[in-house]
């Protein structure tokens, strides 16, 4: 089930663009995202018309014409704006939901590659003029790129959503040091005291939590993470919290990669619900009944808007 949450600032819905008409394109990886950003701005998704070759090679072709349009394409981490380019188009601003090998932004250990800023520089030399990014895992990934960027977080969608739930004496968990400023945003929403967790990795495959820090007994403990993809590190945490004397464990993340076992981890781990935004498509095999999906589209969708209409994004979180 998809939740919708409405942003609290209005749409002016004036044609104020410096760089031409609005324009929505998906491409193939998250339409469905697309489509509700394009019903909530009543905007016409244009089709890329993407065709996908027998080794695996995609070929675009954009029908409409593009010239002089204020272009946006909404694609985790590979928007086709090289065909935008070559169309003429005003300006493209890249909408990514899900930034993939968020976490290769800096070396760990010798002869590895920073991953996160070779697919900023595909994104930028491809032709992108703006970024609108969601949740990365590090913020200094924002940096990678030589054009203008807006980070957007998911806190209040997240707290709005626990205000709703019947929780009592509630902690805000950040699963390590790193996670802190995300756990501290939704923490402050809410007015929830906070506490964090600590791992260590023996090994590149496997990661132990050696201790909590912070008042979860008897607590409804709500873990704050940015990504789940096997759900191994929140697993473990929750089954910390409960030997703890946590009262009550949920996980709020916001990209539901989901990869493997994950759902079935949670499970054995007794998480009581799992909540996600649709930044991923989750296939219909790894939806449970404690998976609860929440659309960040609203708040897309005014973002969008405040960018082609020349608007601060920023306040939208003030």
């Amino acid at each position: 089930m998809i939740g919708r949450l409405q942003t609290a600032v209005e749409f002016t819905g004036t044609e104020t663009s410096p760089w031409g008409e609005l324009k929505l394109i998906s491409g193939g990886a998250n339409p469905k995202l697309a489509a509700r950003i394009a019903e909530i701005l009543d905007v016409q998704l244009t089709d890329p018309r993407l065709r996908h070759f027998p080794d695996g090679e995609i070929n675009v072709k954009i029908e409409d014409s593009m010239r002089g349009h204020d272009v946006f394409v909404i694609q985790p981490t590979s928007p086709p704006v090289n065909e935008l380019r070559r169309a003429s188009a005003g300006r493209v601003t890249a909408v990514i939901p899900y930034y993939g090998y968020a976490r290769k932004e800096r070396k760990t250990q010798p002869r590895e590659p920073i991953s996160a800023k070779l697919v900023a520089n595909f994104i930028t030399l491809a032709g992108a003029d703006r970024l609108l990014l969601f949740d990365l895992h590090a913020e200094a990934i924002e940096g990678f790129f030589d054009v203008p960027t807006d980070h957007l977080s998911p806190h209040r969608i997240f707290a709005e959503h626990l205000k709703q739930m019947n929780l009592k004496h509630i902690t805000i968990v950040a699963p390590d040091a790193g996670g802190g400023r995300r756990a501290e945003a939704v923490a402050n929403d809410l007015g929830a005291p906070i506490a964090f967790g600590y791992k260590r990795r023996p090994d590149e495959q496997s990661v132990e939590v050696i201790a909590i820090s912070g008042d979860v007994k008897g607590r409804d403990c709500v873990v704050i993470e940015d990504i789940i993809t096997t759900g191994g590190t929140v697993s473990k945490l929750a089954v910390a919290l409960r030997q703890q004397g946590a009262n009550r464990v949920l996980i709020v993340a916001t990209h539901p990669v989901l990869s493997g076992d994950a759902m079935a981890r949670l499970k054995d781990a007794d998480v009581e619900e799992v909540v996600v935004t649709d930044t991923v498509p989750i296939p219909p095999e790894k939806m449970d009944g404690r998976l609860k999906v929440l659309s960040v589209a609203p708040l897309l969708a005014e973002a969008i808007i405040r960018v082609h209409e020349n608007r601060s994004v920023s306040e939208l979180f003030r």
